[in-house]
């Protein structure tokens, strides 16, 4: 079988994990490796991010890895230039970074808000302004973005400042892909549903059932119709069917990938 990305290349931001196992980023940096891709990692864990550069010279890629705040529009101009100034030019964008905090809008404290605005939706915009010039120039070139069934769906916990987000992160990739469509850029986003990912055990168990990673899972397993959550591969094979030509004429629009679950909620 070809290589679906042979000769692409990729960046991915968010490519660490916060725990041991297989986040979101990870995940697909390594799967785009496989479908040979070089690929420019990065993450704001040093530690996390040498550990997937790692696996994803294991496949044989070449892989180049930068420590960074994508929260800084000035990071990610920088990570632009340094993927066009390593390989040449930039192929596919992989928007991954994003994470929730608890509450309505009464709860979340203004900071938080503010600070989920950044990690969730700031950080894409600034991305694929600094992303799309190079990809324009270039001839063309793909933007994955990743948002989450919360912004399409209440499923049972409130944390309204990263629904926003997630919702917004949804219209401003189809508003992007409308207008480059016929410049030779395709933008799509993959809305994941509950996965399990190191995140669980590391942060939500913490957050929703006082550190009981067990019932944790049980309980997401059981909000599935398929009966259990997704894993990071899951997303990751969406993302390179996006960013491949296989999805040679789909731009502007979402694939959902949560074993059913906003089906039947």
């Amino acid at each position: 079988m070809p290589k679906r990305l042979e000769g692409k290349i990729a960046l991915v931001t968010g490519a660490g994990s916060v725990g041991e196992g297989w986040g979101n980023g990870k995940a697909t940096a390594v799967l785009f490796a496989r479908e040979g891709a070089s690929v420019l990692i990065s993450d704001i864990n040093a530690e996390a991010l040498d550990t997937t550069r790692e696996l994803v010279e294991a496949e044989g890629a070449q892989c180049h890895s930068v420590v960074a705040d994508v929260t800084a529009t000035e990071n990610c101009k920088s990570l632009v230039d340094r993927c066009v100034e390593k390989f040449g030019s930039l192929d596919v964008l992989y928007n991954n970074v994003g994470g929730s905090a608890p509450g309505g809008p009464v709860e979340i404290a203004e900071d938080e808000w503010h600070r989920q605005l950044d990690h969730n939706l700031n950080h894409v915009y600034y991305m694929c302004k600094h992303a799309l010039p190079v990809m324009e120039n270039s001839g063309g070139g793909v933007i994955v973005n990743v948002a989450s069934i919360a912004g399409i769906r209440y499923i049972g916990h409130p944390h309204i400042a990263y629904s926003a987000t997630k919702s917004a992160v949804i219209q401003f990739t189809r508003s992007m892909a409308v207008q480059y469509a016929n410049r030779g850029v395709r933008a799509n986003t993959i809305i994941p549903g509950l996965m399990h990912t190191p995140l669980v055990e590391t942060r939500l168990a913490g957050q929703r059932t006082g550190g009981d990673a067990s019932k944790l899972i049980a309980d997401r397993n059981a909000q599935v119709p398929m009966g259990k959550m997704g894993t990071a591969w899951d997303v990751a094979h969406a993302a390179a069917f996006l960013a491949s030509d296989d999805a040679r004429y789909i731009t502007a629009t979402e694939l959902v990938v949560d074993g059913g679950l906003t089906a039947r909620a």
